[in-house]
């Protein structure tokens, strides 16, 4: 490991046309084929395993998911909330942070900056189990001084990755 990488620091990759074609194609359908995938890049199929060998190695592409429809397996409600902690500190930040690990129903939770110290993201069966999630696990919690919900009527665009390529 480089000297740079061990003390926290990535070297961030240069990427040409072809890497971006590569990471374009993939966003849209991750289980595409090399063969597919070269296809529609215009390379080589060897070519294009070597940069997609190359990319996931990097760090670049970090991993290959399915993604699931959380309406059709049951979990219709989808809610964003903004928690504010009682206070600061590293001892009750990673308290929160390993609480948070351990709820299926929190999806994605981000520390923020603004009037909110983190904003989650949250599925539920329906409003009951939300509520139930709410005020059995989260409202007692010790370190929760302030939870704002807003329920998710209509998904506008719901994007996966670092933006356009």
């Amino acid at each position: 490991m480089k000297r740079a990488e061990k003390a926290g620091f990535m070297r961030e990759m240069q990427l040409d046309s072809f890497d971006l074609a590569i990471l374009a194609a993939l966003q849209r359908d991750g289980a595409l084929t090399n063969a597919a995938l070269a296809e529609l890049v215009n390379l080589s199929p060897s070519q294009c395993s070597r940069r997609r060998m190359a990319l996931e190695q990097a760090g670049v592409i970090e991993g290959y998911t399915a993604r699931l429809s959380a309406a059709r397996l049951g979990y219709g409600l989808r809610a964003i909330i903004r928690v504010n902690l009682s206070g600061h500190g590293q001892g009750r930040e990673d308290d929160f942070a390993r609480f948070v690990a351990a709820q299926p129903q929190i999806r994605a939770a981000f520390s923020v900056s603004g009037d909110a110290d983190y904003v989650l993201d949250v599925r539920a069966r329906d409003l009951e189990a939300f509520a139930d999630f709410v005020h059995r696990h989260l409202l007692p919690h010790p370190q929760v001084a302030q939870v704002r919900s807003e329920i998710v009527l209509k998904t506008l665009k719901d994007e996966r990755g670092p933006g356009p390529l």
